[in-house]
């Protein structure tokens, strides 16, 4: 049985566990170690059983606990060679042998799961999000998307769970605090998805077959769980799926592990 879990999933920061048998691993590990090892223990799992951690790109809210959890308990980190340049300096010391990589288009596998990085539109050195294969089942992480285009749908269908970002309310956003700039850095080719996009987005996986979904990485600010999940659900009610009886739907929350996720 896989079991997959969002420990955190926000601006400020994001962890995903995922785990299969004998062998865990986790998705970004961008809050501190010790509330990463807190929520670990609150689904009744250890550190002791990850045996590697896959970073998405080098922003903090994806990378602040990644130094410090490799050096306590010599995990390796995993990332594709211009990630690796981006974030070394905010690491700390990492030893060589934890030093691992994950490029694009090249599969890596930990134990009995196998990890495939593909590209993701975001202001970042080299984004990924990561196809996930376990036995004959592939699960998607794809956060941090500026926008969606067919390469990007293609790498994410036929998955049986999906975790997908939907960051914002367009309209929040633009009548909100922010100023333009970041505004426009948001709403922009490699900014985040928002809750319209991610709607058609599961809509269109739902129709092809994917039954779980996570959606995540939302904005404090411009967004509300509620907001996300009726927009999403609206989407999926349009082409006639009940996302309470066709599907699972959830919404990954910042400072709260979700369900855990049984495949």
């Amino acid at each position: 049985m896989i079991k997959v879990c969002s420990l955190f999933s926000g601006s400020s920061g994001n962890c995903i566990f995922v785990s299969y048998k004998d062998t865990a691993i986790l998705i970004d590990a961008g809050v501190s170690g010790r509330r990463i090892e807190a929520a670990l223990a609150n689904i009744g799992e250890s550190f002791d059983k990850i045996a590697g951690i896959f970073i998405t790109h080098e922003h903090s809210d994806h990378i602040c606990g990644a130094g410090i959890l490799s050096r306590r308990h010599n995990v390796p980190l995993y990332a594709n060679s211009k990630t690796w340049a981006a974030m070394r300096p905010n690491l700390g010391k990492i030893k060589k042998e934890f030093v691992r990589y994950a490029e694009l288009g090249e599969s890596v596998t930990v134990g009995d799961i196998t990890l495939k990085p593909f590209p993701i539109p975001h202001d970042a050195a080299c984004p990924v999000g990561y196809n996930i294969f376990i036995n004959d089942k592939k699960l998607t992480i794809a956060t941090d998307i500026g926008h969606m285009d067919e390469e990007l749908l293609s790498n994410m269908e036929n998955s049986e769970m999906v975790l997908l970002e939907s960051n914002h309310d367009v309209e929040m956003l633009k009548t909100g605090r922010y100023p333009w700039p970041l505004k426009q850095r948001i709403m922009g080719d490699k900014g985040h998805l928002c809750n319209n996009t991610a709607g058609e987005v599961v809509a269109h996986l739902a129709k092809c077959g994917t039954k779980k979904f996570l959606l995540g990485h939302l904005s404090k600010e411009n967004n509300f769980p509620e907001l996300a999940y009726q927009t999403v659900c609206n989407a999926l009610i349009d082409i006639k799926i009940n996302p309470e009886k066709d599907i699972y739907l959830e919404v990954a929350l910042r400072d709260k592990a979700s369900n855990i996720m049984y495949i």
